[in-house]
């Protein structure tokens, strides 16, 4: 690494424009230069049209659908600002891809988390701001500085107007045994009570809801995940909430909207009124539903680069 003075550039590829550009104009940059074309054949490529040499230079880039595509964009750039002689290359992906492929689930399988890791270090990445990896040990898998952002902050600040509206009748929920970390963070910060729905996962993608271990009866329900996926299991548990458990209302919050598949027609016909996400993720116009809320995250990543830039704490942002 070597970095001449403070001088930052801030790249966008394809992914989320729109996020990049709201990030660049947070720090009062410009939108690097950057071209992202394709091949007749498929292949990608990365133009980098102006001069990084000893530059901090920053690349945004969520690696969401379509996933592969994507991660090249962003490996490629990685190797032309490296080529380039940038001081130092920080990789921003606020949505990280990949990341709930942490272990072999099955024999003989990969550990596709761990070689995405190794791609973008041995492409020449020299550190990682990403937010709310699906597995934080993945933070493990690189042999590089990873600052893990966290978007409850957000979310949480977002539920306050309503949590004094009924002040002592909210319940944080987590929809599932493996978001009971997350959920009870949530609960701390909201200082509300904490309830999980267990539920017996009989084959992919379909789920049975089988107890709701804590009281939401008459409450104001509010679920919270990482991301929102195909749906399924915050939909079940909502019916659960509502049917089995009395909920009064129910609402949801997550980092990421994948949203894939039957995601978007599921919660339209759930009894969830509504969804509270952030713009890790794009949204497009087809997959926006009245009930969705989408809260920005472009300020806590500049302020998170802006730290970076400066060898401030990063962390410092969430205490």
């Amino acid at each position: 690494m070597n970095v001449h003075g403070s001088r930052i550039h801030v790249f966008s590829l394809t992914a989320n424009r729109l996020l990049s550009k709201q990030i660049a104009e947070n720090l009062k940059l410009p939108v690097g230069k950057a071209v992202v074309s394709t091949f007749s054949d498929g292949e990608t490529s990365i133009t980098l049209d102006e001069s990084v040499r000893g530059a901090d230079v920053f690349l945004i880039q969520s690696t969401c659908a379509p996933v592969n595509d994507h991660l090249m964009e962003l490996l490629l750039l990685i190797d032309a600002a490296k080529r380039a002689s940038a001081g130092r290359i920080t990789a921003v992906i606020p949505y990280f891809g990949y990341a709930r492929q942490d272990r072999r689930a099955r024999p003989r399988d990969p550990i596709s988390a761990r070689l995405v890791a190794d791609l973008l270090t041995a492409a020449g990445a020299d550190r990682i701001l990403t937010m709310d990896l699906h597995a934080p040990q993945i933070e493990g898998f690189f042999g590089i500085p990873v600052d893990h952002l966290t978007g409850a902050p957000l979310l949480a600040r977002y539920f306050h107007q309503y949590q004094a509206e009924h002040p002592g009748d909210y319940v944080v929920v987590a929809p599932d045994l493996g978001a009971v970390t997350r959920a009870r963070d949530f609960a701390a910060r909201l200082d509300c009570p904490l309830a999980v729905v267990d539920k017996r996962r009989q084959q992919a993608n379909v789920c049975e809801v089988v107890n709701i271990v804590g009281d939401v009866k008459d409450k104001y329900v509010l679920m919270v995940d990482d991301m929102i996926d195909t749906a399924g299991t915050l939909c079940n548990a909502a019916e659960a909430l509502v049917q089995k458990g009395g909920a009064r209302q129910v609402m949801a919050a997550a980092t990421h909207a994948v949203l894939s598949g039957p995601a978007v027609e599921r919660l339209r016909n759930s009894p969830i009124d509504q969804v509270v996400l952030l713009d890790t993720i794009a949204l497009p116009p087809e997959k926006r539903l009245n009930k969705f809320t989408v809260l920005p995250s472009a300020p806590v990543f500049a302020e998170a680069i802006r730290r970076i830039a400066a060898d401030q704490s990063v962390w410092a942002l969430f205490e």
